[in-house]
């Protein structure tokens, strides 16, 4: 007669803490890079707001024959963007419009045209 021992089989100690140490250092390479990407998604995000907001001041001095030293309001800029209001910025800044010939402005270090 056979004596049949049953032995099951899982995974050791050592193996789990190998597993996980390999995981860690996934994630610590990983985390850095996804930071960087959220920063420079913000950045471009805002870019094209500040694009959006030049073209509808240009619009508005086109269309009421404003000369570039004439600066338009935040509510009559609206108008010409989708929506009828003003983007936000993604990374918590605010925008500033300046005269026709200039830039909109944020106040986010780096988010500029």
């Amino acid at each position: 007669m056979k004596i049949q021992s049953s032995r099951k089989g899982g995974f050791t100690l050592v193996e789990i803490m190998i597993v996980v140490a390999i995981i860690g250092l996934l994630a610590a390479i990983a985390i850095p890079n996804f930071v960087k990407a959220r920063t420079t998604a913000q950045t471009n995000a805002c870019i094209a707001n500040l694009k959006q907001i030049d073209g509808g001041i240009q619009q508005w001095a086109l269309e009421n024959k404003k000369t570039s030293t004439d600066t338009p309001g935040a509510t009559e800029v609206a108008a010409y963007l989708k929506g009828n209001k003003m983007p936000t910025c993604p990374g918590g800044g605010s925008y500033t419009i300046q005269t026709v010939s200039q830039n909109p402005l944020c106040n986010v270090t780096g988010h500029s045209l």
